[in-house]
């Protein structure tokens, strides 16, 4: 049988390079990939005739170096609750036959691997033998870790570690719709058997040299007692080598943290509000204020930088080039050259305030609405296209602030796009009040964006630019929202710099 890493010493199922190719977290969608494996961790398992083996993959069919996380479950049986995550089978020398799935979707991986990050589960895996031979000073394989971050109680309390330890799985499910990663919904009893608060693992399928910011951002916001944020219980973090040079790696693998059920994000709670008409100046003041106090969290809890000017330099030029490589796809957008390179002028010649890490990627969708609780912000991890070494680097929160206003603005788009018979100026209505609104909470009694302006102003249009470009790709009858959004920011960027000089 042909395997997909065939000649490594590690064998994939051969159906593997098509399952892959048609995955949402699967970057290479213009190719078929043609996957190898570096080296596995297996996770023990107490469930009879199962094998439980975690793979870090790259396709060999790319140009890129993207490492991939693949965990797998092989079955004597069928699986009947987990078709869907049916891959393929593979037959041992002895002919045994072992029905391969997706292991996201198999409750014997799920409770192995929560169970792995509570008692503080190691292991070192294999690797591919033709390049790696360990050495004391230069080990080989896939090492892997558990380790509790922050243990809860059936009532939400923190514990001591071993409390989760005693838990058993009773269900687990996968969330749909995700694009870059792949979250597990675990749902609990505790050694009594009374049902506990259920937990959502969340599987990084592209691994990166270094700490992943959703485990090291939301476990230090949660640290220093932030109310904003899931409570974080576990991670896995891995160490492997890097196929291209040989050098240890390490990074995170997996992150477990509270499941807040019953939620809805944001976005689906301001649109059904925009579509019924209803205000939602509360609820945007109210996220504003929320949005503040995880940016105060932040800067407390990560070393800030002064805004140099190479500093400023970098991230105007990156504004620019940004807008350089869109103008090749959306030809509208090279018809606004000189004014919007003009917003990033001035925003290279304002004043900038100190640099601190910050969400990286924010909008609607990345906080829910948690009954009882408020506004909750949930992955930290940043643009996930972008290389994790600049997703950790300090930055200003006007950033996430200016994805903030595109988020509600895109709400207004949404509801005119879907609905022709809602009235234009109620759409634009409802979305300038709930855009205050939110300023008004973040910037707090007396806040002020005086000097700033040019920054917001900058920072929301290289939002709408990359948006643009987005929808170009991917829905081509939704672009002109922001387009129209790249004109209305650059209106409003001439009036303000001519009402200030």
């Amino acid at each position: 049988m042909k395997h997909a890493s065939a000649g490594t010493g590690i064998d994939l199922p051969a159906e593997l390079d098509d399952w892959a190719g048609h995955q949402r977290w699967f970057a290479g969608k213009a190719h078929s990939p043609v996957l190898r494996s570096i080296g596995q961790w297996s996770l023990p398992t107490d469930a009879a005739d199962v094998r439980i083996a975690s793979h870090l993959v790259i396709d060999t069919a790319s140009r890129f170096s993207t490492l991939y996380q693949v965990p797998l479950t092989a079955r004597r049986y069928p699986l009947e609750s987990a078709t869907g995550g049916l891959i393929g089978q593979s037959t041992d020398l002895d002919g045994t036959l072992w029905f391969v799935y997706d292991a996201t979707h198999d409750p014997a991986y799920a409770s192995a691997l929560l169970t792995f990050m509570v008692t503080g589960g190691a292991v070192r895996g294999e690797a591919r033998p033709e390049r790696h031979v360990a050495t004391e000073d230069a080990p080989s394989g896939v090492l892997a870790s558990g380790d509790v971050v922050h243990a809860l109680t059936l009532d939400g309390a923190p514990t001591d570690p071993g409390a989760l330890a005693g838990m058993s799985v009773t269900a687990s499910r996968v969330i749909s719709g995700e694009q870059s990663n792949t979250s597990i919904i675990i749902d609990l009893t505790d050694r009594f058997g009374r049902p506990a608060r259920p937990v959502i693992v969340k599987i990084f399928r592209v691994v990166a040299n270094g700490q992943n910011p959703d485990v090291s951002v939301q476990s230090a916001l949660a640290r220093a007692g932030s109310r904003f944020v899931p409570e974080p219980i576990g991670a896995v973090s891995g160490e492997w080598s890097d196929p291209l040079s040989s050098e240890r790696h390490s990074g995170h693998l997996a992150f477990a943290q509270e499941f807040l059920p019953g939620v809805e994000d944001a976005w689906r709670v301001a649109l059904q509000a925009a579509a019924a008409g209803h205000d939602f100046e509360a609820q945007a003041h109210a996220l504003g204020v929320a949005t503040a106090a995880v940016h105060r969290d932040l800067a407390l809890a990560f070393p800030t930088v002064d805004a140099t000017a190479d500093v400023v330099n970098q991230l105007c030029f990156s504004m620019r080039e940004r807008y350089r490589l869109a103008a090749r796809e959306v030809p509208e957008l090279a018809a606004h050259r000189d004014a919007i390179l003009a917003v990033f002028n001035r925003a290279q010649a304002a004043t900038w305030p100190r640099l601190q890490r910050i969400h990286g990627d924010y909008h609607l969708g990345q906080v829910l609405d948690a009954p009882g609780r408020g506004w909750v912000l949930i992955d930290f991890e940043g643009e996930p296209l972008r290389p994790l070494a600049e997703r950790t680097l300090p930055d200003i929160p006007l950033r996430d602030v200016a994805g903030m206003l595109r988020s509600f603005s895109y709400v207004g788009a949404t509801i005119l796009m879907r609905d022709p018979a809602v009235v234009e100026g109620r759409a634009v209505d409802w979305t300038m009040a709930a855009r205050a609104a939110f300023l008004s909470g973040y910037l707090g009694s007396g806040g002020t964006l005086a000097g700033q302006e040019p920054l917001l102003a900058a920072f929301e249009l290289d939002k709408a630019v990359y948006e643009s470009v987005y929808e170009t790709r991917n829905r081509p009858t939704w672009v002109q929202i922001p387009l129209r959004a790249v004109r209305r920011l650059l209106d409003q960027a001439a009036s303000q710099h001519s009402t200030t000089r």
